[in-house]
Order: C-alpha cells, then structure tokens, then sequence
C-alpha cells in the first residue's frame, strides 16, 4: 500500500524523544492533552519516544485469560489490541498524527505504520515481516519460529492517532512470559540483541526517525 501523502502546506512533524523512564499514566495524560490541542489547531502533530517502567497493558480486545501474571502494574488502555508488555529496553513512539489533513482511513494508517517498522528493521539488515490475522512484525526465528520484535496499537480521536509501536531492542524477554503476548501463544518474542545486533536506543532512534521520514514527511526537535 502506498505511503500516507504528505500535505504540501503542513508544518514539520514534532519529533520527542523522553530520557529514563516515563510512567504510564503521565504519558497517557501528555498523549490526551496533544491530541485535543491538535484537534482544535492548536498543537503540530508529534511522534514521541520513550520507555516505560515494566508494566502491561490491556487493549480493547485483551483476554483476562491472557494475564498469566500480574507480576508488573496492568493498565487497562482504548488502543486496540490485546495485552502487550513495555519496558526497559523497548522503545515505545506514540504517534499522534491527524487524518483528516492525511488520508482518513484507519486500515491505510496502520500498514503505514507496518512499512515504517519494516523499513527501520531493514536499516539494521533484519527482515521484519507482516502476518495476515496477526498484528505487529515478525522476523523469522530458531526451528522455523517466527517471533515478534515490534508491536502495534492505536487509538483515534475526531481523526487525530495516538498510542502507536513498540520496538523490542534489548528488553528482559522473560518479562512477556507473565502474558499471552497480543493473544498469540504459538509464537515467541524477539529483540535485536537476542539476533544479535547490539545497538543503542540512540541508534535505533535514528533508523526509526530516517524510515519515519520516508513514510511520513519531515520532523523537527521538540524538548
């Protein structure tokens, strides 16, 4: 599918990114806050990047079945999908992004954001892939397995995007055990340190804001 069109009068898109950790629910409330100023004309649109302390956290479809172990605080969120674990070593980028001056169309947003995380993995020379009937992007794994490495969920308000992906680069693994990750349990997870690819969150930063780009146009800094 063809990338989103860029207006030719839009402003450059905010590009945030957070040191340590930011907890949940301030993040929450910052996205809450951006998207009705972006609403109302206020606000540019803005890609955020940060980690999260350990936490999972259930989408609109999650499966109370699905939580194995509350071992970490569990957050009950409007994007869609399932459970999922953030992290330590996961790079969260909360896209908030408005439709209504792109293409409104949610299914032509969501493989945008598939071509993006693909195109950030092949950055790094790993071949990341989408699954019909399963969310996120899969790279190939030990005795034909395909494992998960980045993940997708996103919620809109009056055509404005916010939550978005998740990019494992050298998270705790075991910590994904206490769920059924999206639901999927025939599947494991992944990371670029467990392909063995030891990079930094800054470099990972970078791919991710070059393949950002291709798809959606030019960024600006933002404290």
């Amino acid at each position: 599918m063809l990338s989103t069109p860029l207006m030719a009068d839009q402003a450059p898109i905010g590009w945030k990114i957070s040191p340590g950790q930011v907890a949940y629910p301030e993040a929450v409330r910052a996205m809450e806050d951006r998207v009705e100023r972006i609403v109302r004309g206020e606000a540019a649109e803005c890609v955020w990047l940060l980690e999260h302390p350990p936490i999972y956290t259930a989408g609109t479809s999650a499966n109370c079945k699905d939580l194995i172990d509350s071992r970490f605080p569990v957050f009950q969120t409007g994007r869609g999908g399932q459970y999922t674990y953030h992290g330590p070593g996961q790079r969260v980028a909360y896209v908030m992004l408005n439709l209504k001056t792109r293409r409104a169309d949610v299914r032509a947003y969501v493989c945008d954001l598939e071509n993006w995380l693909i195109k950030t993995l092949a950055l790094a020379n790993i071949k990341g892939e989408r699954r019909e009937k399963r969310v996120g992007i899969w790279v190939a794994g030990a005795n034909s397995q395909e494992d998960k490495i980045a993940a997708i969920g996103v919620r809109l308000r009056h055509w404005v995007t916010f939550h978005g992906v998740s990019v494992n680069v050298d998270p705790d693994l075991t910590h994904f055990s206490g769920i059924v990750p999206c639901g999927i349990n025939d599947h494991g997870v992944t990371s670029f340190e467990k392909l063995g690819l030891i990079l930094s969150m800054s470099d990972v930063d970078v791919m991710l804001r070059r393949s950002f780009e291709e798809m959606f146009g030019p960024t600006q800094d933002e404290d």
